[in-house]
């Protein structure tokens, strides 16, 4: 392909993404962005969820979050390379349209929206879960004025998305370098219940670093619920459409991954095991409780428990704003129905928010009906469609480098380190961790489900090429 031929493509799709982005308001600021990038990282699987992963496999889960997090770091880097050479909202479908194909298009949009339709069901529950600590209310109640507060902020404009979501993350935030900064006092003061006890040495002295029933193998058995506490992640590509500067403000945020894990998931989950020993966890139990109770500071359940309210309600905003806007990526691109394109007049999908907020208030009732085991299945299912997203993202990065380094696309002035390899190494990682579902009786279920979703897909893209064989949305880019 010549230089002429690599602009006339790049102009093509600069066009493009005016038109997949027609209507949206760039309100979005630095400040939105990079408190959306951190709260993406934080969430339940921190809160709650690592209370089961350290009963597994004791300290060593330091290690799992460290090393799961340099691959996420690698995909956001990729996803960044895609965004900097095209930033669109919709972003993961639209570069799979482009580097693999109208049905990989097709399939990660749906599957996509699936994942946080899915998400928002166990997040609303949970919420209304937890404000029953306050009041013995209904859970059904709490979650129904959840979900209509957070599906009318989402209606209303995206800067008051965007406003929500800086605060729940500024709390989750603060809980999280409070602890860490109560925890560093007792080490070196020694005040508090706990400052008799507390030490470093927790962290290997209870039957070694790699404490858990099965050594390496209970650390490897962790991964699943670790992926699964960085799943929202990447939700900074889907803001891309509706930033206010994308090519300034998204490299930043992504460059902050590193930080980010660093300290709220690595360095928290150091302080926490070296005043608490690694023995006295148990699975459902939040290690920021365990934490505060063993200091003697009794406010602290209340106050953990107003965090993981918080990070809830993030989560279940999250998922209003980006099930809409995938609904309206596909529709646009005639894989979905057209009402799903309509617009307030403030640029935020209507009927695209509105379905998905009512299929988030069908999971309440069938969570509230069936909770425990049905409950853990939908985070499995949740976990297997969110690294879709992220196999999609290291495949098209790949792609398009070997495109650019060819010179028939242009380069993007974001680079990915490491080329296309630490794509192909992230790509193992991730298969790694599929093979350990499949070795969880808990997670296989997902396993399961993901064949008979993949079926519904292909049955549905089918029967929409065949009423419209024509259409853009099916054709292969060249």
């Amino acid at each position: 392909m010549t230089s002429v031929q690599v602009d006339k493509q790049h102009d093509g799709n600069e066009a493009a993404d005016s038109a997949s982005g027609e209507g949206y308001h760039r309100a979005l600021g630095a400040r939105q962005i990079q408190m959306i990038a951190i709260g993406g990282a934080i969430g339940t699987g921190l809160f709650l969820g690592a209370g089961k992963g350290i009963s597994i496999a004791g300290p060593s889960l330091i290690l799992a979050y460290a090393i799961a997090g340099l691959v996420i770091f690698f995909i956001m880097r990729a996803l960044g390379e895609l965004l900097m050479y095209r930033p669109v909202s919709g972003s993961f479908s639209e570069y799979a349209r482009e580097f693999i194909g109208p049905f990989a298009g097709f399939a990660t949009g749906w599957t996509y929206w699936l994942f946080w339709v899915v998400t928002g069901i166990t997040e609303v529950t949970a919420a209304a879960t937890y404000m029953t600590y306050w009041w013995d209310i209904p859970q059904w109640l709490s979650a129904l004025v959840f979900t209509v507060i957070l599906y009318g902020a989402n209606l209303i404009s995206v800067k008051l998305f965007g406003e929500l979501e800086f605060w729940f993350s500024m709390v989750k935030v603060t809980a999280i370098v409070g602890m860490i900064l109560i925890c560093a006092g007792i080490l070196t003061l020694g005040f508090s219940d706990a400052g008799d006890t507390a030490s470093v040495t927790h962290l290997w002295d209870l039957g070694g670093f790699f404490a858990g029933e099965n050594g390496i193998g209970s650390t490897l058995m962790t991964l699943q619920m670790v992926m699964f506490a960085f799943l929202a992640v990447e939700l900074v590509g889907v803001t891309a459409g509706e930033s206010k500067d994308p090519k300034t403000v998204l490299p930043k945020a992504i460059n902050t991954v590193p930080w980010r894990i660093a300290v709220f998931y690595v360095g928290a989950l150091i302080m926490i095991l070296s005043v608490v020993p690694w023995t006295e966890f148990k699975p459902g139990v939040s290690p920021f409780v365990a934490a505060f109770e063993k200091m003697g500071l009794g406010i602290g359940a209340a106050i953990v428990n107003f965090v993981v309210l918080t990070a809830a309600l993030s989560s279940c905003n999250s998922g209003m704003y980006s099930t809409g806007r995938m609904l309206r990526d596909l529709a646009l691109n005639g894989q979905g129905p057209q009402v799903f394109t309509k617009l307030t007049k403030s640029g935020t999908p209507l009927v695209g928010t509105t379905v998905s907020a009512a299929l988030m208030m069908v999971g309440v009732w069938v969570n509230y009906q069936w909770p425990g085991e049905a409950f853990n299945y939908v985070v499995s299912f949740a976990t297997i469609s969110g690294m879709w997203a992220w196999i999609v993202i290291l495949i098209c990065q790949i792609r398009y480098r070997l495109k650019a380094d060819r010179g028939e696309l242009p380069q993007s002035p974001f680079k990915a380190p490491g080329g296309i390899w630490f794509s192909v190494f992230s790509l193992a990682f991730i298969g790694m961790v599929v093979v350990t579902m499949g070795m969880d009786k808990d997670n296989r279920v997902a396993l399961y489900g993901a064949p008979v979703w993949g079926l519904i897909l292909a049955v549905s893209y089918l029967v929409l090429k065949a009423r419209n064989p024509q259409g853009a949305a099916f054709a292969k880019r060249s």
